[in-house]
């Protein structure tokens, strides 16, 4: 049975993670460059894409926490809680530069949290080389989720640019850590799901 303290901290972790601002420990990349100036299109869809970037890291903080939760042995469950602690960077950054493009965040993010978190903690149960590997390819699919949006970003906008190079790095980083602490390959049909719910999430979270 879960503790229940564990689930009063996941709990105000969600709380945390959804209302308050998001904390980051080291500045944005790119903060020091200059703001470009951009036509409203382009700075429209900036600020659309990282409102996407940013709903999937609600995403990725409630998938961990979950998954952090069932985790049966210790050293995967900090694998996850490491992944899940540099992807509040991720957080904070996307979310300061909704702000500094003018945009906002999804009005979904709290549907986001739930179905990922349950996602997370389901997948956990099944016991941890699963639950890395699911780890493993939720990263794998988020780098080339970031390569695609890297390719449309608006080419002026390189603050944005720099915020996704380094995000793209950390998830790479993330599914090799995955796979050394002994992720197991998950099977297509599981791969093709995780897809099919991102593409949902993503085309939503751009327009809402």
């Amino acid at each position: 049975m879960l503790d229940i303290d564990r689930l009063i901290i996941n709990f105000d972790k969600g709380l945390r993670t959804l209302f308050a601002p998001a904390p980051a420990s080291a500045r944005a990349p790119g903060a020091d460059m200059p703001e470009a100036e951009m036509a409203q299109t382009s700075r429209t869809l900036s600020a659309a894409m990282m409102r996407v970037n940013h709903s999937g890291e609600i995403c990725a903080q409630a998938l961990y926490q979950g998954q952090a939760m069932t985790a049966r042995d210790s050293a995967a469950r900090q694998a996850l809680e490491q992944a899940a602690l540099e992807e509040t960077e991720h957080l904070a950054w996307t979310e300061r530069r909704i702000g500094e493009l003018g945009g906002r965040k999804s009005v979904f993010n709290p549907l986001w949290y739930a179905g990922s978190f349950a996602l997370g903690a389901a997948a956990g149960l099944l016991g941890d080389k699963w639950n890395l590997g699911f780890l493993a390819e939720t990263e794998r699919q988020v780098v080339k989720h970031l390569e695609g949006h890297l390719r449309r970003l608006p080419e002026e906008d390189r603050k944005s640019r720099a915020i996704l190079e380094q995000m793209k790095d950390d998830e790479a980083r993330h599914a090799t850590s995955a796979v050394k602490y002994g992720a197991a390959e998950l099977p297509l049909p599981a791969r093709l799901a995780m897809r099919l719910s991102s593409k949902v999430m993503t085309k939503t979270a751009f327009w809402i």
